[in-house]
């Protein structure tokens, strides 16, 4: 005669618990976890057979972007004189060259061409160009080989916090902005900062968005011809002062300069409520943070209670067969 009987050896509570363990934990962890950004795709890698053919080769097919080039920063990067003054203080330095020319071999101390030109970006002729397409960096991986100060100015920036690329603002060819003036360009995407005071007297006095936002002491004459150039975008003290040499520590003045009244500085009363209101905001989302926390538990709880309790069902329901062997006299005692 056979029988089934249930396996007991397996710990279904034990099943049901491990599993609503990892739910709960799934459930904390995931919650405020923010989307993963897609990295940039990659440049493509040089085909064997490459050469340097200098930027006269591309002009015959691509001759209104070499136009664009000629005349340029780029193009000037050894011919320059700033450069030369420099580069002649500095003993002629070859590791100067590796930014200021195409093509820079370091081993020879030899060039392809003078300047940035279009190879020092797209790599030397491929091979299989026109068919095959030319290789770039998609990203600002490529400027930083030269202009490390700043791209790492611009990492710290909001715009670099967001990726906004070089390429964003800065047509690659002309090294010109992508809008008619900085201003113009600024409110592509800052198109409300002119309603608020500082901004509008300035702009009313016909100072553009870099004037303040990008100031910065240039000094060719520093190792390397490094230098700040103001992509943090942050307003310094140095902004200020550039125009209000007189008056910057004399706020009543600047005031009166501007044509309006702002009122008299906050009382003591006053600056207590904004503390107060500012100490309000952090306890609010201090607290965001605990709703979020328990969100994630009783999320974690819901599915583990589903997902646990199924699982413990299933390990419940293993059964074994036992085959028991009863004589006649056992089944007429039972």
């Amino acid at each position: 005669m056979k029988k089934f009987v249930q396996d007991l050896g397996t710990p279904v509570w034990a099943t049901f618990l491990v599993v609503f363990a990892i739910c709960l934990v799934v459930g904390v962890v995931m919650n405020p976890a923010k989307p993963v950004s897609a990295a940039a795709n990659p440049a493509p890698a040089l085909q064997e057979g490459t050469k340097y053919v200098t930027s006269n080769t591309c002009a015959a097919c691509h001759e209104e972007i070499h136009k664009e080039w000629t005349g340029t920063l780029h193009s000037q990067a050894f011919s320059s004189p700033i450069f030369q003054e420099d580069w002649v203080k500095q003993g002629s330095s070859p590791s100067c060259l590796q930014c200021h020319t195409t093509g820079f071999d370091a081993k020879t101390g030899g060039y392809a061409e003078q300047g940035v030109a279009c190879e020092a970006c797209h790599g030397p002729m491929q091979a299989g160009h026109p068919e095959q397409p030319m290789p770039i960096t998609p990203d600002y991986t490529l400027c930083a080989t030269c202009h490390k100060t700043t791209t790492d100015e611009w990492r710290a920036s909001r715009h670099g916090q967001i990726d906004l690329n070089c390429e964003a603002c800065h047509n690659p060819h002309s090294q010109q902005p992508r809008a008619a003036t900085v201003t113009e360009l600024c409110t592509n995407c800052h198109k409300d900062t002119g309603s608020s005071f500082t901004h509008g007297t300035h702009a009313n006095s016909g100072l553009s968005c870099s004037d303040c936002h990008m100031s910065a002491v240039s000094n060719t004459t520093m190792t390397g011809g490094l230098f700040a150039t103001g992509h943090t975008f942050v307003v310094g003290s140095e902004a200020c002062i550039g125009c209000h040499k007189d008056t910057v520590h004399t706020r009543d003045t600047i005031v009166s300069l501007s044509g309006q009244q702002t009122g008299d500085a906050p009382s003591a009363e006053e600056l207590e409520k904004l503390v107060s209101e500012k100490e309000q905001t952090i306890q609010s989302l201090e607290a965001q943070n605990t709703v979020r926390l328990y969100t994630g538990l009783i999320q974690g709880a819901i599915v583990g209670l589903i997902v646990g309790g199924a699982a413990a069902w299933v390990v419940g329901q293993r059964i074994r067969y036992v085959e028991v062997e009863e004589n006649d006299d056992t089944e007429k005692e039972s």
